[in-house]
């Protein structure tokens, strides 16, 4: 028996979600931008209390560690590692690719490629690629996208490309007969966090609590303050 709380902060999505062997039992997700460090301590306490659980009882906790948005991975990942220090739990980290393509794997056939993408800001990308059972065939990357982005993927079969990041670059990669869109935006999800985080956690993949840190892919980026006009 394995009772699982799932944390996803990776984008502007904010969600729980708690599973009991797999099975999901409650989720919340909130699509507002800036909802995860207002809003996630609140929507884990309503997730555990209204599935008729306490915090205590949980036997694992579980994030997605990215790649994403680096304030909110940071959150996720702090909060996460918090409540497993606090409640004495071990650590389940999945990758949010991962994780998404979990969604949509079933819904295609098996000689279907899956990449998701997570929108990395202009025309770059955080993407990989997946077979339809969800096996990874190539590593989470960060890309810049043109027209002959992934020509070699895209001359061997068919890809769907899914996640905000597809939306946005769609208009240069759907010139290839073989490459699909779906009509809905796929986004993160402690659902299907979950639903990995509890092959993990009957595995024994635990995290290193104390070192553990999310998989931002690339460094965080700033902009340099304007000097003052005099």
């Amino acid at each position: 028996m394995s009772l699982l709380l799932s944390l996803d902060t990776s984008t502007t999505v904010c969600s729980v979600a708690l599973h009991r062997d797999g099975t999901l039992l409650g989720s919340y997700e909130l699509f507002t931008e800036r909802t995860s460090a207002a809003m996630l301590t609140t929507l884990i306490n309503n997730v555990v209390q209204q599935t008729g659980n306490e915090l205590h009882q949980l036997d694992a906790i579980a994030v997605a560690k990215g790649p994403g948005s680096y304030t909110g991975l940071r959150i996720g990942v702090s909060t996460a590692k918090g409540l497993c220090f606090a409640l004495d739990k071990p650590l389940v980290a999945i990758n949010t690719l991962a994780a998404m393509t979990e969604q949509v794997r079933d819904f295609f056939p098996v000689d279907y490629t899956l990449c998701p993408m997570l929108d990395a800001r202009r025309m770059e990308v955080y993407c990989a690629f997946y077979n339809q059972q969800g096996q990874e065939l190539d590593v989470t990357s960060a890309q810049i996208i043109d027209e002959n982005s992934f020509h070699n993927w895209l001359t061997s079969g068919p890809v769907v490309f899914f996640g905000d990041g597809a939306a946005k670059c769609k208009h240069l990669l759907d010139k290839s007969p073989k490459a699909m869109f779906p009509d809905v935006v796929v986004q993160p999800s402690a659902r299907t966090v979950g639903a990995l985080a509890t092959l993990a956690f009957n595995s024994g993949q635990f995290e290193d609590i104390s070192t553990f840190e999310p998989f931002y892919l690339k460094d965080f980026m700033t902009t340099q303050p304007r000097k003052p006009v005099v």
